[in-house]
């Protein structure tokens, strides 16, 4: 069967998938919830989601950088990838593998629509319709009760360079879902690189600090704070990042730190 992928790309599977190879983390937390850790045969060092693929699945390198043979050596049907995570060279080294399905998620409704893809492929369509069907509910019940005040937020993943959230991204999406204004959406690029000192001039309300990709800490808040009015929190990059089945709980987590927002300093 033909295939569409996220990007565009036609994808011919012949038959039933029976041998998977995931390069995003999200993915691979998200092909075990549906059903798939059986199937599942190859990730990479950072799919720490279920925990016990780390030990039950070969591990074929990171999101930039594979082995090659490794992949070739475990036979898979079909590679996940993502446009974000990984390389376009890359995916050309693997399409000459096996079928490669690159995803592109930018919005919750990205989202959801590549859930819908995977029922297609993998042929777990009863999985698949719970799945959105319980992230269609979570969705409606947190905007349904979120408050519709706007504050100015710069969300930072990194340090030495400084670098925060653009748009175009699914961070951002979620930051616009939380009734947040993103101040650096109109920057250039989808992680534009700041100057720290010029941050007082933005005004801003919240800064959101990560959990990863940098693991920023208690001292990065005191380090920014010298800069900023804006009131600085750590936060756990995972529900802000990770799409698929994490959104089931990530709704969870928004309530929760909306509610310790709540609380004055």
């Amino acid at each position: 069967m033909e295939f569409t992928d996220q990007i565009g790309r036609k994808i011919n599977i012949s038959k039933p998938v029976k041998r998977i190879v995931s390069l995003v983390p999200s993915l691979s937390e998200l092909v075990v919830y549906l059903g798939l850790e059986e199937e599942l045969v190859g990730v990479t060092k950072f799919c720490i989601h279920p925990s016990t693929l780390k030990t039950s699945k070969t591990i074929v390198g990171g999101t930039k950088k594979v082995h090659l043979q490794k992949i070739l050596d475990l036979k898979p049907d079909i590679i996940l990838c993502n446009k974000e995570e990984n390389t376009l060279e890359m995916v050309r080294e693997l399409e000459k593998i096996a079928a490669v399905h690159v995803s592109n998620v930018i919005s919750f409704q990205d989202s959801q629509a590549l859930i819908h893809s995977y029922g297609e492929i993998f042929n777990c369509h009863t999985a698949v319709e719970k799945l959105n069907l319980g992230l269609t509910e979570k969705y409606e019940d947190f905007q349904s009760n979120i408050s519709k005040t706007n504050q100015k937020v710069g969300y930072f993943i990194w340090r030495e360079p400084w670098m925060v959230v653009g748009a175009d991204t699914f961070i951002n999406s979620m930051l616009e879902l939380n009734n947040w204004d993103n101040s650096f959406k109109n920057y250039n690029g989808r992680y534009p690189e700041i100057k720290i000192n010029n941050l007082m001039e933005l005004d801003l309300d919240l800064i959101l600090l990560s959990s990863e990709p940098f693991p920023f800490k208690q001292k990065h808040i005191e380090e920014i704070r010298n800069y900023t009015k804006a009131r600085i929190e750590i936060v756990d990059g995972e529900f802000f990042s990770w799409y698929g089945s994490r959104s089931l709980i990530a709704f969870d987590y928004f309530k929760k730190f909306r509610d310790h927002l709540s609380i004055s300093l």
